[in-house]
């Protein structure tokens, strides 16, 4: 089978390797389409984390948000074992994948995965209604986390390095920063999504930028150990901490394709660059670099059965 697999630091290559058999409970799946993920990037930049799923060198490796057909003709949306997605045939693992109908193309529901997370983190926060909410870091999960959130009541405000302020209103954002987040104005909001990761300083505004007795939820993927943090003004804020991976996968992913059958045009607003798998080189490379006018890249198997 063709895969594509990390051969250096930034570079994917095309290769041949034999089909992955099977485990325990495991299902072959062969691929129609994958997003690409922020928590992909730093892997194909060549960063090594013990912390986090690093099976680099591994044919299909980075690339963890699938559609794709199991070998009894199931289209299926989810998570890629081992994050060995960008392959023709990948496994998937128990509880893992749902089953998709025809009421999304393969690249729409490429959207669903992502959206999981973003609905299961919500169930740990409580009614949103009313609420002031901040989002930091408006990429493909940050604006999801701004349109759910806006969708069930929330004032959502969002600050990005990368002029976001022509989409608010497609992902219910009453206000966008064009700023770091340190931007934040401090003992503003009710909640605060760190929707960044990979680096150590957002943390730090998210918790100077909670009111009292606000929530800050850490979504985006550590790699360091250890954060700076201000700990005593999060302390005396009687602040709330929220982490952690996403669970109930299965429960998650018919969440999310329930609310994107019911939220068509956030799609159109949301998915801005698709291209076919053997630009997968290409792809990477352009979500590497933020840029104005792109949120979601998706990569396409254009004829399954070729």
């Amino acid at each position: 089978m063709w895969a594509y697999a990390l051969t250096a630091p930034g570079q994917l290559s095309r290769v041949e390797a034999p089909r992955p058999e099977p485990g325990e409970g495991q299902q072959l799946v062969r691929l129609r389409a994958g997003g690409i993920c922020g928590s992909d990037l730093p892997l194909f930049r060549g960063r090594r984390s013990e912390y986090f799923i690093d099976n680099t060198g591994d044919p299909g490796f980075p690339l963890h948000e699938v559609v794709g057909d199991t070998e009894d003709g199931t289209r299926v949306v989810g998570w890629a074992s081992g994050h060995r997605g960008l392959a023709e045939y990948f496994l998937v693992d128990p509880g893992q994948v749902i089953a998709v109908g025809a009421d999304l193309s393969d690249v729409e529901a490429t959207v669903i995965q992502p959206l999981a997370t973003v609905l299961y983190a919500l169930t740990r926060v409580g009614d949103v209604r009313g609420r002031r909410a901040a989002v930091i870091g408006l990429g493909s999960i940050g604006m999801l986390f701004a349109h759910v959130l806006a969708a069930r009541g929330a004032d959502v405000t969002g600050v990005d390095r990368v002029d976001r302020r022509a989409v608010a209103e497609a992902f219910g954002l009453r206000e966008v920063l064009w700023a770091d987040a340190a931007a934040l104005p401090a003992d503003a909001f009710d909640l605060v999504i760190e929707a960044v990761g990979h680096q150590t300083h957002t943390l730090s505004a998210g918790a100077e930028a909670i009111a009292p007795d606000g929530l800050l939820y850490a979504f985006g993927v550590p790699d360091d150990t250890h954060h700076p943090f201000p700990f005593a003004r999060f302390f005396r804020k009687n602040g709330t901490l929220v982490t952690g991976v996403a669970r109930e996968r299965a429960a998650s992913l018919a969440a999310a394709r329930d609310y994107l059958v019911g939220a068509r045009a956030l799609l159109d607003a949301y998915i801005t660059d698709v291209l076919p798998v053997e630009r997968a080189q290409e792809a990477f490379t352009r979500a590497v670099a933020p840029t104005l006018g792109r949120t979601k890249i998706v990569l396409s198997v254009a004829d399954v059965d070729s």
